[in-house]
């Protein structure tokens, strides 16, 4: 059962958690979750280039729709995360997961049951709107049960549900499209959510949180704060860019390596797990030098996203397997080096009081304002005949969104 706390800062509650690994282990539930869940929101981009996919829902040959696929669950998925992440404060975060997790397995079912295109686009809007409060729920739970010299490993623990979401499901669903139909993705999905509602029914006993009421939870003087305060929306803005090109990667990459750098099936499925990895290790270096240089967050974040963004830039014109992986692991460590301190950095500019509020404005905004990056891919790459400017695309947003941290260099 829960422990509720009123009024209480996350210092003092988080001491009455045992310590050792059970202390970390609410961070290690929320990676797990996070893992699952991108393997949701990833795994249809493997089957962007399945001919029987394509053949079976009607749209061969039209990456526009494809591009529609992604882009239609994050809007849906930043809507959700903006207005629907505060009902953490008033429920409690555990409850809200647990109801999230529930739907998104009935969601997957439903997606392997249907061959109609706007039925999956249907699909995919719900899901989106059930994993838009995930990150503000993690966020919120990180926030009251870790001190702030802390934040960012604990953040980074549940961010690295990222990369290894992606390094885990693209080859995995690869390896089921190998063997099975792909309906059999979907199915697989819906089925290991059942153990993941286990998971964290039972893993996140005991963490303590602050639980407002409906009548105590001021969403007008929290918004009212949030819209007043430059360098929350400095970093906001900054997500964009950041969101686009994980969105961005990891919608186009599969179709990218297959069609414009010669990857097969299997090839792909067997060497996407490096780039990613790359992401992972990225993030967990970030992670301990954005704790170890607290007063240098911005500029950790600001490096890392021009980086990637100048990186990918020059992917394009790499050619054979090995080039293209070193510039393309190149690119995602550097993406995840940026990203293990935008949390820790969003803390800096928040107030504790606001926490859910500011990440589901600073999660839902930012996925919101990259919805578009996957089917803009999709219109550049129709209306040029070639998917290289449509990664040239991806990168050129990195580079210039890296720009929105340069105020913030020098305080944060």
């Amino acid at each position: 059962m829960d422990t509720t706390v009123n009024n209480v800062d996350a210092v003092g509650v988080q001491r009455n958690r045992p310590g050792g690994f059970r202390y970390w282990l609410p961070a290690i539930v929320l990676m797990i979750t996070v893992i699952l869940a991108f393997f949701d929101k990833i795994s249809i981009a493997v089957l962007f280039s399945d001919p029987a996919f394509l053949s079976d829902f009607g749209i061969e040959g039209d990456k526009t729709k494809l591009g529609w696929l992604m882009s239609i669950f994050l809007l849906a998925y930043g809507l959700s995360s903006v207005f629907l992440s505060f009902v953490g404060d008033i429920f409690g975060p555990k409850k809200i997961l647990l109801c999230g997790i529930a739907s998104w397995g009935v969601l997957m079912l439903l997606m392997g049951l249907t061959n109609n295109f706007y039925m999956l686009l249907f699909y995919r809007v719900l899901l989106g709107i059930a994993e838009g409060p995930l990150l503000a729920l993690c966020y919120s739970i990180v926030k009251q049960n870790y001190t702030e010299s802390e934040q960012a490993r604990a953040s980074t623990l549940f961010l690295l549900g990222t990369p290894l979401g992606a390094a885990l499901g693209f080859p995995l669903t690869a390896l089921i499209l190998q063997n099975y139909h792909w309906e059999a993705t979907f199915f697989f999905m819906s089925f290991i959510t059942i153990f993941l509602f286990i998971l964290v029914f039972f893993g996140l006993k005991g963490i303590t949180y602050v639980k407002a009421n409906r009548k105590s939870v001021d969403h007008k003087t929290n918004f009212t704060t949030l819209l007043s305060s430059k360098p929350f929306w400095l970093v906001t803005f900054f997500n964009v860019g950041t969101l686009a090109y994980l969105w961005g990667l990891n919608s186009w990459i599969p179709t990218y390596l297959i069609e414009a750098k010669g990857f097969d099936l299997k090839q792909f499925g067997s060497l996407s797990m490096i780039p990613f990895l790359a992401m992972l290790i990225g993030e967990i270096i970030g992670a301990f030098n954005s704790d170890r240089f607290p007063n240098k967050r911005a500029l950790q974040v600001f490096g890392g996203l021009f980086g990637a963004g100048i990186t990918m830039f020059l992917l394009i014109y790499q050619e054979g397997v090995v080039n293209v992986l070193i510039f393309m692991s190149a690119s995602a460590f550097l993406w995840g080096f940026n990203v293990s301190a935008i949390f820790a950095l969003l803390a800096n500019t928040t107030a504790k009081e606001v926490a859910t509020t500011a990440g589901g404005i600073f999660n839902g905004f930012g996925n919101f304002g990259s919805a578009l990056a996957p089917v803009i891919i999709g219109y550049i790459v129709v209306y040029t005949g070639n998917i290289d400017y449509g990664i040239m695309f991806l990168a050129g947003v990195a580079i210039v969104s890296s720009f929105f941290l340069l105020p913030l260099l020098k305080k944060y």
